[in-house]
Order: C-alpha cells, then structure tokens, then sequence
C-alpha cells in the first residue's frame, strides 16, 4: 500500500478540504555487474571516464571495481589489445533502464564499430542483474528479451570478463549454469592473453595512457 504523503489544505466552496497525496514505495535495489573495455586510443582514459560517468548515474552506487587487466581481442583478431575491467553497482534502474544509461555512456564517449566485434573507444556491457528483494519474481536474474539477455550469453566464455568477475565476486552465481564464477573460471583452463596490468585504484590513476 502506498504511504500517504503531508496532507494538503484546500479551501473549496463553503468549507475547508483536507487531500493527501501518495508517494510511491522506492524500488528495491538490485545488485548488478558492468563489464568496462576499451581498446580504441587513449585506453585507460575511456575505462577511466566511464566508470566515473556510471557512478555519477542517478539511481546508480559503485560498489566495487576490480583491477584493470589487458587482453588479445577475441571473434576478430586483427585490432589492438583491450583494457578490461568489472563493476559491481547497486542500483534502483531496471535492466532496461539500466542497459540504456551504459548506452548512453557509451555515446558520449564516442563508441562507434565500423566492424562487428571491431575496435571501440568504450564497451560498458550488462553482464548479469539480480534484484535483491528475495520476493522479487520477475526474472531472477535470466532475462530473455529482445536486445537485452541476461545474463550475458557470452559471460561464461570469456576469460577478461571472468578474471575481474571473480577477483572481486568470487562466489557470484550464475543463475543458468549454477557454478560460481570462480568456478566458471577454472573451467576454461586457459590463463594466457590476459593480464593484470593495475590494481584496485587505477581508476584515479593522475596521467593518461597513450594506449600503447
């Protein structure tokens, strides 16, 4: 039931009227992980920039980021390496919303791919969304809608995805495939082309990167 707000005085004809109005019930938080790359110019400046516009986005709390690794492009080889990083966030968005503000961050720091899997300034990806309320029914956490599939198909595939994941949610589940994410790590077996470059902190690293 929503809460009454401060009752409102309004005179009417002939006597006084006493309304109150509703205010809506805030939306329960959910937790949610953001996979950061970027492998087009100033690398670090871009990873940089954009978690710091994703932490100034309404309804939205950083809550951790990992360390900032380096990985070989994976689909089309022939491009630059990429930075990559995972944010945890808490946040009142609903995974449409919330797909659209990281689109959103994505424009403003020019994101343009010329070539499908291709070099880019900024990838923000929506890896997987979990609300926290336990009597929350809709979805948790596996989404199947058009432009949007949670969590991302391509999440247990990836290794810069998974080693930040786990670094700083070892125990995350994936609601699909019930392994942890340490365990969806272990499962690939394949430790090379990705590297851990800065620790937690590099987002206030004071210099830019000339991507090299």
């Amino acid at each position: 039931m929503a809460k009454k707000g401060p009752a409102v005085r309004r005179r009417g004809p002939g006597k006084e009227q006493v309304l109150s109005s509703p205010i809506p019930a805030p939306r329960p938080t959910a937790q949610a992980f953001i996979g950061v790359g970027s492998n087009l110019g100033d690398r670090l400046l871009f990873c940089r920039e954009a978690v710091q516009r994703l932490d100034a986005t309404p309804s939205v709390r950083i809550i951790h980021l990992s360390s900032l690794y380096e990985s070989d492009p994976v689909d089309y080889l022939p491009q630059g390496r990429f930075y990559n990083a995972v944010v945890e966030i808490e946040t009142s968005l609903s995974p449409r919303d919330l797909l659209a503000a990281c689109q959103e961050i994505e424009r403003h720091l020019g994101k343009r791919v010329e070539i499908p899997k291709g070099p880019r300034t900024i990838d923000l990806d929506l890896l997987c969304y979990r609300p926290s309320d336990p009597l929350d029914l809709s979805h948790h956490g596996v989404l199947e809608e058009p432009g949007l599939t949670l969590p991302h198909p391509a999440l247990p595939d990836r290794l810069f995805v998974l080693l930040p994941l786990a670094e700083i949610a070892p125990q995350w589940t994936h609601p699909r495939l019930h392994l942890s994410a340490v365990a969806l790590l272990d499962r690939l077996k394949t430790p090379s082309g990705v590297e851990r470059i800065a620790g937690p902190g590099w987002e206030k690293i004071p210099r830019a990167s000339n991507g090299s």
